[in-house]
């Protein structure tokens, strides 16, 4: 996906050609040690239905952390980053991933149901695992405020449900997501092996870094600040 955006906004977008997507993985996974792999905007469904036969004939050697990027946080009238063509095609990806990291309102478009309250978060975490995914974090800034005004993620990982409670922020940057499932990546890459504690304590320890980068951002422009 080709962007036009700052710290500010999205203004547009526009799909990367199919072969030219696979020309690039391809490229890369044939020259570089890839430890890890991190999907985000695709932005058509040919490319989804390209990257997920690509990602199928790995055989999972790799993790593959999966962001289900379907519109920008800020910008342009909310854009789509996904056409709507795509994101039932995802799900076929989502059951090659060792990690899925949806917010509330993406999980509610990918399984079709309500995604509101800590409840719903539980629920869609287990049906992403049921769907294939290894490991499903429903992400809990969109859902109803708590009373004690922390948001909680949900983990879904095997047979366990795990809560990751954090004071809500009052100002969030757009990107997070992205951001935060990209660390996930960075850290799994740095594993010898991806067992289900591994990779809860690479979503801990993700979460953490990226509060840090909140909280002591790089202030720079007229937009949001940058987290580095």
């Amino acid at each position: 996906m080709l962007t036009v955006q700052s710290t500010a906004r999205l203004r547009a977008s526009e799909a990367v050609p199919t072969a030219q997507v696979l020309a690039q993985v391809r490229e890369l996974w044939a020259q570089e040690n890839v430890r890890a792999i991190k999907i985000g905007a695709l932005g058509s469904l040919a490319n989804v239905r390209g990257v997920t036969d690509w990602l199928a004939s790995l055989r999972r050697k790799v993790p593959v952390v999966i962001d289900p990027v379907l519109r920008a946080s800020r910008g342009k009238r909310n854009a789509p980053l996904l056409e709507s063509a795509g994101v039932a095609a995802l799900i076929e990806m989502i059951e090659l991933c060792a990690v899925v990291t949806p917010n509330a309102l993406e999980a509610e478009r990918l399984l079709g149901r309500r995604v509101r309250t800590l409840a719903d978060a539980e629920r869609a975490a287990r049906a992403f695992v049921e769907l294939g995914a290894r490991a499903a974090l429903v992400k809990g800034g969109h859902l109803r405020a708590s009373a004690d005004g922390e948001t909680t993620d949900v983990l879904a990982i095997g047979n366990r449900l795990v809560h990751l409670r954090a004071p809500r922020l009052r100002a969030v940057p757009h990107g997070t997501g992205c951001t935060l499932a990209s660390l996930i990546a960075g850290k799994l890459a740095t594993a010898k092996r991806a067992d289900d504690d591994v990779i809860v304590a690479s979503i801990r320890w993700a979460k953490a870094q990226l509060k840090a980068r909140i909280v002591h951002p790089l202030r720079v422009g007229a937009g949001q600040w940058v987290m580095l």
